[in-house]
Order: C-alpha cells, then structure tokens, then sequence
C-alpha cells in the first residue's frame, strides 16, 4: 500500500520563528498520521503548542508551518513568497487553485490566512 500524500503549503519559520522560506510540494504521511515526510526529512506534529508553528523538524527542532493548500492561495500566516515543486506545479494550479493557465508559474506571493 503507498503512502498517503498531499499537497501542502510548509514553511521553515527562520530565525525570527514568524516569517520563513516557503514552498508548496508533496509529502507523505506516516501509517499513524502524527509524521510528515517530506525533501529527506520529518515532520511531527507540535499538537497545538507551538507559537506560529505546527510542525517541527526532528531531526532538527526547527519550526515550520504545514498546511493544505487553499483555493484561493491564502496559505501563510504572514504574506510571503514560496516556491512550487516542479512535481505538482500542474497539479497545484489546476486541482487545487482552478487555474490551469497559470500552470507554468513556479514562484508565488502567498498571502496571509489574515
């Protein structure tokens, strides 16, 4: 059985733990669903205790923000910019935000949910 995957909006929350580099690519869950796997690394959740964040690195410890992608883009918490794999640009513009003609776009400004 494959892993379940997604498209997802991830940013890494940097230094200031409230703005970050962003991309929007696929991961995969784990069987139980509390781990995200995505680019060589792994995610679990903060289970509502972090600040500006949901996720974390465990290898790491850093923040990072994990959400499904909206169709109307509003992804971040703070606007920003996020790169969109290559993978599932297509997909992503299509399935997800309804616009095929823009399916060759792989960069973004990504407004606030706010």
């Amino acid at each position: 059985m494959r892993p379940k995957s997604r498209i997802v909006y991830i940013e890494h929350k940097g230094d200031d733990g409230i703005v970050g580099q962003a991309r929007i690519g696929r991961v995969t869950f784990s069987k139980s669903g509390q781990s995200i796997h995505y680019a060589g690394k792994t995610f679990e959740t903060r289970k509502g205790q972090g600040f500006k964040s949901n996720y974390f690195d465990v290898e790491t410890g850093e923040a990072y923000w994990i959400s499904g992608c909206r169709k109307d883009g509003r992804d971040a918490l703070y606007t920003t910019t996020a790169e969109i794999d290559e993978d599932v640009r297509a997909e992503y513009w299509t399935r997800i935000r309804g616009l095929p003609e823009k399916a060759q776009i792989s960069r973004i400004k990504v407004k606030s949910k706010h």
